[in-house]
């Protein structure tokens, strides 16, 4: 059963933009305290990229500030990651990252995302 899907990734050239996407199944989308996104590059540990609460405050990584922007649907079944600017140092796959209140977490898949210099 499928609880976190992602959508949007692909080969961008640099400078350009992608808008993820992260859609959660019924059975989950309620009661979440927070949903963020992390990226994991090849060689390197997973970061954390942007979180948002459920009282919609929302951090960035330093290395995307001001370049990327998470949301939610208005239903708060989906997030969303706005990347604009992209660099190839983006380059990763891009994961979606849920909280419940009652400390359950749940992760997507991963979507791909692959700037060209």
């Amino acid at each position: 059963q499928v609880q976190l899907a992602e959508s949007g990734g692909g080969l961008v050239q640099a400078g350009g933009s992608l808008r993820l996407s992260c859609a959660g199944s019924r059975s989950i989308f309620s009661d979440i305290r927070a949903k963020a996104w992390y990226r994991q590059a090849p060689g390197k540990q997973r970061e954390l990229v942007a979180t948002i609460t459920a009282g919609g405050n929302t951090n960035y990584a330093d290395s995307v500030k001001g370049r990327f922007t998470i949301s939610e649907g208005n239903a708060r079944s989906t997030v969303y990651l706005q990347m604009d600017s992209l660099e190839p140092e983006d380059t990763a796959v891009y994961y979606c990252r849920w909280i419940r209140t009652d400390g359950r977490i749940y992760w997507g898949q991963g979507t791909q995302v692959t700037v060209s210099s």
